[in-house]
């Protein structure tokens, strides 16, 4: 075998392939999960999240292609196989049930929100405790879009009316003895 000279040990490059293969892992789940409810959901926002969850996991699809080649740049091979995906995945699985539309949504958004808290855990390590910037700026990105997609579904069921001005309207107040 090569040796890889790109000034990480191999110490290091092993724990940052072990953090890749966990995002890799998440993001395949959550890749599954997205198209399974692209195909489920029913109801009166159907075609909006079907359209908005087919743009979702079709990022997702790339994503998961580029974690799994950053291993390999790295010098090791991504998990690949969903028995491995989900022994070291933090993300569960909806395994026979099918939420409703905003049930769906919800389940997403946590996920999503999951997978920012573990990327923003991954560019520390990568960064400080393994001298890859490089990996962190990576994760960084990704990291982004799922910040961006947290935000679109947290705005689809927050459902709160908000003045034109940003401000939420003050709750209705009932006056006394009326």
């Amino acid at each position: 075998m090569q040796t890889i000279n790109i000034g990480l040990t191999d110490t290091q490059r092993q724990g940052v392939i072990d953090l890749l293969n966990n995002d890799l892992a998440d993001s395949y789940l959550l890749l599954v999960k997205t198209k399974k409810y692209h195909w489920d959901v029913v109801g009166p926002q159907f075609m909006t999240l079907h359209k908005l969850w087919q743009a979702h996991y079709e990022a997702l699809t790339i994503n998961v292609d580029l974690i799994a080649e950053r291993i390999r740049t790295l010098g090791g091979y991504p998990v690949g196989t969903m028995e491995g995906f989900l022994k070291i995945c933090s993300l569960k699985e909806d395994a026979g049930k099918i939420p409703t539309a905003t049930g769906m949504v919800s389940h997403l958004l946590a996920d999503h929100e999951q997978v920012v808290r573990n990327l923003r855990e991954h560019i520390e390590k990568c960064s400080s405790k393994f001298k890859d910037d490089g990996t962190a700026d990576f994760l960084t990105g990704l990291m982004e879009q799922h910040e961006q997609i947290a935000w679109m579904l947290r705005s689809f069921v927050e459902g709160e009316a908000i003045a034109s001005n940003g401000a939420k309207p003050e709750p209705n107040k009932k006056t006394v003895g009326v």
